[in-house]
């Protein structure tokens, strides 16, 4: 998680992306929920590589899983995914699951009992496989290589950004020798890399499909992944239809601490703790904590954590990249 979050600029100068709201819950959330079908969901341990204001995850998880051991590890120069696994190394002993924590799959991780296992890596197939890190199939269905945005549409199963290995010790002294043939991307050491090597020494990989692949890292992806949350079980529009003075058109998530009048809310909207909404139309957009907005009509929005919006004649105060039509 140590990666800056340019593209959902200005919305994280303040704040990490995983700390932005969707359907009610941070970015992480969604991605802690995952784990609840691990073999022994009571009994794991994070790792957290963060970067700048990691402070606010670190915050974030004791806060809200104190019950959950886990340690913080600083990537000051991001070098890369293999860098900042390495950086973690210390901790890093036995079963280990790799996330990249703006990615939600859904996916059912009690496999990963399986002893004979040594790595999984989680795939989706797509029509145009150019865009993603792919997953290159022997004979045997294991995974032979991977391949970052090939040439050609002949591999089709792109990467999610989930891995389990059943060895940590194995990545990590992989990932020392591609730091030693000094393999690298744009600068950079991928784990996809590190991944191959492994491959090159024997390492049996299976893949897993995945129906659902949400991101979670640009405006338009989490608006995205916002909306199909919201399809999918995590709205609460029951019972916010039960406020006075609203029109609520489902599906939304409006958290009970908002208050909102005189206002449609939805469909695909989201209101953040003590929002408050009036006089407005709210369509497909997410509402951050505390955000207030008057008299005005939003759609595929995305208003931060105590932010303004209010239809005035006046002047506007906007901060570095703040994008605003009237």
């Amino acid at each position: 998680m140590a990666g800056l979050g340019t593209r959902l600029r200005p919305l994280t100068w303040s704040i990490p992306k995983q700390l932005l709201s969707v359907a009610g819950k941070s970015v992480l959330d969604h991605v802690l929920d995952t784990f609840h079908s691990l073999p022994d969901p009571n009994n794991i341990e994070l790792i957290n590589v963060v970067g700048y204001l990691g402070d606010q995850i670190e915050k974030h998880i004791n806060e809200n899983y104190p019950h959950i051991k886990s340690h913080y590890v600083l990537q000051e120069d991001p070098r890369g995914q293999s860098h900042a696994i390495y950086l973690a190394r210390q901790y890093l002993k036995g079963p280990m699951l790799v996330v990249f924590a703006d990615t939600l799959i859904e996916t059912d991780l009690s496999c990963i009992a399986d002893e004979s296992i040594e790595a999984i890596t989680w795939v989706k197939p797509v029509p145009d496989p150019r865009r993603f890190g792919v997953a290159v199939l022997g004979n045997n269905g294991h995974v032979e290589r991977l391949i970052e945005k090939p040439d050609c549409m002949e591999h089709n199963l792109a990467v999610v950004g989930f891995y389990y290995f059943h060895q940590a010790e194995t990545l990590i002294s992989a990932i020392e020798e591609q730091m030693e043939r000094d393999i690298q991307t744009e600068g950079e050491y991928f784990l996809a890399d590190a991944v191959n090597i492994m491959l090159e020494n024997g390492l049996q990989m299976k893949t897993k499909v995945v129906d659902v692949w949400l991101d979670a890292g640009t405006p338009e992806a989490l608006l995205e992944t916002n909306r199909y949350l919201l399809e999918n079980g995590m709205d609460n529009t029951a019972i916010a239809s039960q406020r006075q003075g609203i029109v609520v058109i489902p599906p939304v998530f409006i958290h009970p601490s908002a208050v909102v009048d005189e206002s449609v809310i939805g469909p695909f909207t989201s209101l953040g703790s003590d929002c408050k909404v009036h006089s407005s139309i709210i369509r497909n957009s997410i509402l951050g904590d505390a955000a207030e907005v008057t008299d005005v009509i939003l759609e595929s929005s995305l208003i931060g954590r105590r932010a303004q919006i209010t239809r005035r004649a006046g002047k506007i105060n906007a901060g570095d990249q703040t994008m605003v039509n009237l």
